[in-house]
């Protein structure tokens, strides 16, 4: 934001090169002469008057120069511009993107929290069944090591939750209040989805293409700044002078002066024009090659996250299937091992695949809210 109110203040400077600079003085002056010194032998009173007003070095732009750096500051204030508006939409974006992090963590947090009390509940029934002879101490043993890998995930994700706190209390640039902050991403409203039919014309919109766009169009208005550099440099200076003498408060004289002054400046066409020439002409070609550069990144950054989005939807189905069949099997395993059918290892097997499967659907459902706020992103903000 300050590099658009400094390129501003630029363009205003190169503008006020098109507009003469004025300048106006004035002088006063009272002096009494005694009878004994005047002419007449009587004591008068001199007053002076002089103003002047003045143009000075107002260059004639016949051949676009000064015109032409002009239009290049406005277009550098125009670029500078949408990299601001660029930067924010980054922002918004990197903002939703901690929010849903931190939500998806804090899900997952309380998933290990909950398996954990799960683990500790399966621990002390194998352990007196262990006292009593009903349960192997391998059993007892297998139930203590998912206790302890669910204590590990909780540190990790306590861990987690606070770092995405962190980072959002920075992308804010103050804290958060506790009562807007997600416990779930269940508490987050999805963002709007993707309009079919939406036209590729809503790229012209992006920010960084409109950048680019606006430096082409400064590189080519300082081609012709540069090539009115060939040609002669006319600048005229002008004053208009006034001066009145007054005696004893009468007005007795006045005169006003015009004088024009024009000076003529001739290029020298020497290596250092030329180079500066083509200097301007190769800047124009690398403007060119960032603007295609930047329309080439615009379309495969919305292809990519258009060809995630279609299938993100299948992944959540199977997803969720794979946590109904996932929940299923783990019932009828611990069923199996209460009634003495089975042993406690194919109730680990099956608690550890539930808890994979938990953790993939919360994995998928993060990876569809941060797919749209991708769009969103690569749209150029609010076009969805």
């Amino acid at each position: 934001a300050l590099n658009v109110e400094r390129t501003q203040a630029l363009y205003r400077i190169q503008r006020a090169e098109l507009l003469p600079s004025v300048n106006a003085g004035a002088v006063f002056s009272k002096e009494r002469v005694p009878g004994i010194l005047s002419g007449s032998g009587q004591p008068k009173t001199t007053e002076l008057y002089n103003v002047n007003v003045g143009i000075s070095q107002w260059e004639i732009d016949l051949f676009g120069r000064i015109r032409n750096l002009s239009d290049a500051a406005l277009e550098q204030f125009f670029a500078v511009e949408q990299a601001r508006a660029s930067a924010q939409i980054a922002l918004v974006a990197e903002v939703a993107n901690v929010y849903l992090a931190l939500a998806a963590d804090r899900e997952n947090l309380k998933l290990a929290q909950s398996t954990l009390e799960t683990q500790q509940e399966t621990y002390e029934m194998i352990r007196r069944r262990a006292e009593v002879g009903a349960s192997s101490d391998l059993d007892l043993r297998q139930a203590q090591t998912r206790a302890d890998a669910a204590r590990v995930d909780i540190a990790r994700y306590t861990s987690q939750v606070a770092l995405d706190e962190n980072a959002l209390r920075l992308l804010v640039g103050s804290p958060v209040p506790p009562e807007l902050l997600p416990d779930a991403l269940d508490d987050v409203a999805a963002p709007r989805d993707f309009t079919p039919g939406l036209p590729s014309e809503v790229l012209q919109r992006r920010p960084d293409i409109l950048q680019a766009e606006a430096q082409l169009r400064a590189a080519h208005a300082n081609i012709g700044a540069a090539r009115a550099a060939f040609f002669p440099r006319i600048a005229l200076t002008t004053s208009i002078g006034t001066t009145s003498d007054q005696l004893s408060g009468l007005f007795t004289s006045g005169s006003e002066t015009w004088s024009f002054i024009p000076q003529i400046v001739m290029p020298i066409f020497d290596a250092r024009t030329w180079a500066a020439y083509d200097v301007t002409k190769v800047d124009r070609e690398i403007a060119l090659a960032q603007y295609e550069k930047a329309i080439q990144a615009g379309f495969r950054e919305v292809a990519d996250t258009l060809a995630q989005r279609e299938t993100l939807g299948d992944q959540l189905r199977a997803q969720q299937s794979l946590v109904e069949a996932s929940e299923v099997g783990y019932r009828l395993s611990d069923a199996r091992f209460t009634r003495g059918i089975d042993s406690y290892l194919r109730v680990l097997d099956a608690q550890r695949s539930l808890y994979g499967a938990q953790q993939g659907l919360i994995a998928v459902r993060l990876a569809r809210l941060t797919n749209l706020v991708t769009l969103y992103k690569v749209l150029g903000g609010g076009t969805l």
